[in-house]
């Protein structure tokens, strides 16, 4: 296989695999939403989640009869907390701004212009006088401003209920720093009679409407979740619309993800928690139920789980349940993309510019990739001191096929070339530009992180276009000093416009994964010349 027809296929490739992952992502047919009823429901254990709109039959004894919204504010986070039922439904990051030239804080979550992203968690409650899916509570609170005062280390936020000789106290515990969030329920029977409970978290979003992938940046939006079995399993809106999730496990979490952010619900992790998800009135729902608790008279009890909302930050979110930081999805080649992240993120760490530390990863990887780029670039150069010979076979058995494979074998072999030298270092090196793609792309770090002069946010396109052009005069400058070997004039053709194609599809490329790019063909253009200036010293090349 000559070298320039592997360069064009594995780019072909490397290219045809982004396209359809976004055609994928944005056009591929979506099956028909099912039809969402209570009894259906109720087969599937799901009826008794009730979503945001639903009135309650019995109003609790203490609670006030109209909601509240009660605003909290952190150093991370500001949120807002309706009354009825205690969910999240706004949620702004005050650290992550919408873009450059834009203060306003990046909005994660939302109840807007018939649009609902909002975190849900509650109570199912049986007892003698009670009766479940009766509604959301309405809880008291204190007051309806919240704020972390400077040095002040956790702030709590209460809200209560009381019914039918229950007391319940919902607890929002918000920490200095963190984006999780402690979510505790504090319950005491004060009624003669056992009371019995089950907890329950979820995620709730509108299927359209929401952030959608670009041509060349085929990003996930949906649900995610992990069991005992499956540490990380992606689980989207069309699979949503299609069955309902019921998995049991022990511990277990499950998301909502977006490009660079996740929310989560993390249940007690030593407990028997159920996954489920459900599809109703536009909005997929993803969530976990814990295990029923008996509350005799008189006694109490507290339940706890985690809330996280916020960046897709991997040490952190390894550290709050198992298979979380997988999140931050790097694909199939997820063991190649994390040492790199952590040799990325190192590298950065001693230079503070993630512009250079691209560099500086970039110059390692092809230091240490030179063996086989060694092999490369001398197996091309063999196959062009081959080419008059290869032409003159070719000319000879040009009328006939099966004569012609077998002569150009024995060619080869007489001459002790390697057709395939060429071809197999590339394959090798492929899977570590894509690992090192889906860094680039997946890594909130880079999101508005400067480099210099006029990139200042290595997570968007290059707004002046310089790199993508460099990129294109640089494979130009490759091109013309790779020995050539394709004789097929529509080969030729395609090869001539290959630094064309590809500046054109770099133009909507993140600049840190073009920066990447360009630095690494002037790299590759210094070995070459190093290459061939070494073998015409030794006879065994010549650029004629």
């Amino acid at each position: 296989m000559d070298s320039q027809r592997s360069l064009l296929v594995i780019a072909l490739a490397f290219v045809s695999l982004l396209l359809w992952q976004a055609w994928q992502a944005d056009h591929a047919p979506k099956p028909a939403t099912p039809a969402v009823t209570e009894t259906s429901q109720a087969q599937n254990n799901s009826a008794e989640l009730q979503l945001g709109n639903t009135s309650s039959s019995a109003q609790p004894t203490s609670a006030p009869a109209v909601a509240q919204q009660v605003k909290v504010r952190t150093d991370v986070l500001e949120l807002v907390i309706d009354t009825k039922g205690g969910d999240i439904v706004d949620l702004k990051l005050p650290a992550f701004t919408l873009a450059l030239g834009n203060p306003d804080p990046y909005q994660l979550m939302r109840k807007l212009n018939g649009f609902e992203y909002v975190a849900q968690s509650g109570l199912l409650a049986d007892g003698p006088d009670d009766k479940r899916n009766s509604g959301r509570p309405v809880y008291s609170v204190a007051e309806t401003n919240y704020q972390l005062a400077a040095g002040q280390n956790e702030l709590v936020v209460p809200l209560t209920y009381l019914h039918n000789g229950l007391e319940v106290e919902k607890r929002y515990v918000f920490t200095a720093g963190k984006y999780d969030v402690r979510v505790e329920y504090s319950l005491k029977n004060t009624s003669d009679q056992t009371k019995l409970v089950q907890p329950y978290q979820h995620l709730v979003q509108t299927i359209e409407g929401g952030k959608t992938s670009s041509m060349m940046m085929p990003i996930y939006r949906g649900a995610a979740y992990s069991t005992n079995e499956k540490r990380y399993e992606k689980y989207d809106f069309e699979e949503m619309q299609e069955t309902n999730l019921l998995s049991p496990t022990k511990g277990g979490w499950v998301a909502m993800l977006e490009h660079y952010f996740v929310a989560a619900w993390i249940p007690q992790k030593d407990a028997d928690n159920q996954l489920y998800s459900m599809v109703s009135n536009g909005n997929g729902v993803i969530g976990a139920r814990g295990p029923e608790v008996t509350i005799p008279a008189g006694e109490s009890v507290t339940l706890t789980s985690v809330f996280y909302a916020g960046p897709k930050d991997q040490d952190h979110l390894a550290n709050l349940a198992d298979g979380l930081d997988l999140t931050v999805d790097y694909g199939f080649l997820w063991f190649i993309s994390q040492p790199l992240f952590a040799l990325l993120t190192l590298i950065q760490s001693l230079v503070t510019n993630w512009g250079v530390a691209i560099i500086i990863i970039t110059l390692l990887i092809k230091g240490l990739m030179f063996p086989l780029t060694k092999v490369q670039y001398e197996s091309q150069a063999k196959m062009r001191n081959l080419k008059p010979k290869m032409d003159e076979i070719q000319a000879r058995y040009k009328d006939d096929r099966q004569k012609l494979g077998p002569a150009m074998m024995e060619l080869y072999r007489k001459e002790k070339v390697n057709p395939m030298g060429g071809c197999l270092p590339m394959l090798i090196q492929m899977p570590i530009f894509l690992a090192l793609y889906w860094v680039f792309v997946e890594s909130v770090e880079l999101r508005q992180a400067p480099f210099a002069l006029w990139i200042q946010d290595l997570s968007v396109q290059d707004p002046y276009y310089v790199l993508p052009v460099l990129y294109g005069i640089s494979m130009f400058v490759m091109q013309k000093l790779t020995p050539m070997t394709v004789t097929d004039p529509m080969q030729q053709k395609i090869m001539m416009w290959m630094p064309v194609m590809f500046s054109v599809f770099f133009l909507w490329f993140p600049s840190g994964l073009v920066l990447y790019w360009v630095v690494s063909n002037l790299i590759s253009l210094a070995q070459m010349l190093y290459i061939y200036r070494g073998m015409e010293k030794k006879g065994l090349y010549s650029r004629a």
